[in-house]
């Protein structure tokens, strides 16, 4: 059981990607049909915000702040400082990607888009750092590396996917950025 936890703690966010998949789904279920595609798109954008950025973020947050020396061995760097701002970044992160959950398409470009320049920016310093200090501790070259290129995927194309299937004249979007007829 301890090793079982381990490593969904350990894979916390490819564990989060799955589970907001999984909480979609059962949206999707609820949904009376026919199911619409922009419903089913929007139900997937939302747990993945809420899951992948909301609570990935806010572990992410409390794994820096509070369990800095920890985290930094897992990624095979020396404990600074530095910790705490990457923690309070992610807990930024979360609290927009909380909002997102039931905000409009403003609040949701923004919980895909800020995360996604911090999580490619994390991952090509973690080949960085493969590549020149040969790290390849866990933290570093393991699954949050692939996860630092996937969520990032994963949310820019739900968001375009629920935007394209989201009928123009109800989205806020497109009632502040297109002109009008």
């Amino acid at each position: 059981m301890r090793t079982a936890l381990s490593a969904v703690l350990g894979n916390f966010t490819i564990t989060l990607l799955v589970i907001g998949l999984a909480f979609s789904g059962f949206a999707i279920a609820r949904m009376p049909t026919p199911r619409k595609r922009a419903a089913v798109y929007e139900a997937l954008l939302r747990w993945f915000l809420f899951f992948s950025i909301g609570v990935s973020m806010l572990y992410n947050f409390v794994l820096h702040v509070f369990a800095g020396e920890m985290v930094a061995k897992v990624i095979g760097w020396a404990d600074s400082p530095f910790q705490t701002e990457v923690g309070l970044a992610s807990l930024g992160f979360s609290v927009v990607g909380f909002m997102a959950f039931r905000g409009g398409w403003e609040v949701r470009t923004a919980s895909v888009v800020g995360p996604a320049c911090f999580l490619v920016g994390a991952g090509i310093g973690h080949i960085y750092q493969i590549a020149t200090t040969h790290n390849m501790a866990p933290g570093n070259a393991g699954t949050i590396l692939y996860t630092d290129f996937l969520v990032p995927a994963v949310g820019i194309a739900l968001l375009w996917l629920a935007y394209r299937a989201t009928p123009r004249a109800t989205t806020a979007t497109a009632r502040t950025y297109w002109p009008r007829d």
